[in-house]
């Protein structure tokens, strides 16, 4: 099954075809600013039972150079099948359409990205056939944007910038960047941006602060990843409110029972965060012959 991260890599390009141009500059590509750009099929499977299918096909146009394809694969991890993959894509792309065909590899780790932009040829060294060199975009050539203003000049590359930077420290500071530069964003604008970005995060830890970023600065946004992210919030609130209140009713217990309850014991009940560990010790502070027994064989 896709992954969401895997889905924001690629889907962003077809979502802002244009961010195409604007990542290259830091691919250090020149390429010619297209002038318009067009999301093609992406199924690239012919009679044979194998399934080639690219994850996304743009084609753009330039008044330079005239049109050209290209394939966006996103990667999340090292896979020696992929090159032969990617291979088939670009000559299958040129076979069919006779147009020039670039690749464009997106990933979240250093390692990852390392891998794929590794150029690999298809004959013996002394007759490289074909060589595929993808551009490869990733933690180690994206910008990192942790200014406002930046942010809110292209709102669609900060996106990427934290999705390509997700397991990254300095993404804490993309992501508040962001959320920041789309509170005066109108919401079919940042709707997007607010959903491609919590996919691209994935199941990271950075992802809470992501959505206590987005339930607190863009509460007025109505999109359903938006709902979803103030849903857990709540839910997450109710839960910690849970916790507290088993902690304070264990607590309760032993002093309405008169028990010496000391500072270790009242730390050891606030900090513990399993209501159901909480109830357990409930029950026995009902008959404990002191506050330490709650805990006995524990």
């Amino acid at each position: 099954m896709v992954s969401p991260p895997h889905e924001a890599m690629h889907r962003i390009f077809q979502h802002d075809p244009g961010l195409f141009s604007r990542v290259t500059h830091f691919l250090g590509v020149d390429l010619p600013r297209p002038t318009g750009a067009t999301a093609l099929p992406t199924d690239l499977t012919e009679a044979s039972p194998v399934e080639r299918r690219v994850d996304t096909l743009l084609r753009f146009e330039t008044e330079e150079r005239g049109p050209f394809l290209l394939a966006v694969e996103a990667q999340g991890r090292k896979d020696p099948d992929k090159p032969a993959s990617w291979a088939y894509y670009v000559s299958y792309l040129w076979t069919k359409y006779r147009l020039p065909a670039a690749l464009l590899v997106v990933c979240q780790d250093h390692a990852t990205a390392r891998w794929a932009q590794r150029a690999v040829t298809s004959g013996p060294p002394e007759l490289p056939t074909l060589t595929l060199r993808p551009l490869v975009a990733g933690p180690h050539n994206m910008p990192v944007i942790t200014e406002p203003d930046e942010a809110r000049a292209d709102l669609v590359l900060a996106s990427l910038a934290a999705i390509t930077h997700a397991a990254e420290p300095v993404v804490n500071a993309i992501l508040k960047a962001l959320s920041t530069a789309l509170r005066d964003v109108p919401e079919d604008i940042a709707a997007p941006i607010v959903e491609f970005t919590a996919h691209g995060l994935g199941n990271r830890p950075v992802r809470h602060l992501w959505r206590n970023l987005v339930a607190v600065d863009l509460s007025f946004y109505k999109s359903y990843i938006s709902e979803e992210i103030r849903d857990e919030g709540r839910e997450q609130g109710r839960e910690q409110g849970r916790v507290q209140q088993g902690a304070q009713d264990v607590l309760l217990v032993l002093e309405q029972r008169g028990l010496a309850v000391s500072d270790d014991i009242r730390r050891r009940l606030t900090e513990c965060g399993d209501p159901e560990v909480l109830r357990h010790w409930l029950a026995r502070a009902v008959t404990a012959p002191t506050a330490e027994d709650v805990f006995e064989g524990e």
